[in-house]
């Protein structure tokens, strides 16, 4: 099975489409294969724990693996006491790691 790394740049509020995403990521997973979104640019503003930042928990019981660019953090003023549960910081050294690997990529 492939493994996926699905890089997501915007959020919810700027597109209608990023809740699909995380539904193509979960539905990824259960066909068995292993996927990682990294969130990137706009796309860490929902990692904030929040009322909406539930979708990260539901992700991270699917399965799926949820990254938030170190830089794009720092760059919004978020530290990482204020990230919703399942979602790690990483940088872009291990997202090409995981690039280097095979993974297949999808950008959002």
């Amino acid at each position: 099975m492939p493994n996926y790394l699905l890089f997501e740049s915007q959020e919810p509020f700027e597109s209608a489409e990023v809740p699909r995403h995380y539904e193509l990521a979960a539905g990824l997973v259960r066909e068995g294969n292993q996927v990682t979104v990294f969130l990137i640019q706009n796309g860490v503003l929902v990692a904030r724990r929040s009322v909406g930042s539930d979708a990260f928990a539901r992700l991270a019981h699917a399965g799926v693996s949820v990254l938030a660019d170190e830089v794009s953090l720092k760059e919004r003023g978020i530290p990482p006491s204020r990230l919703a549960d399942g979602v790690k910081i990483a940088t872009l050294d291990q997202v090409v790691d995981q690039l280097a690997e095979g993974r297949k990529a999808l950008w959002f």
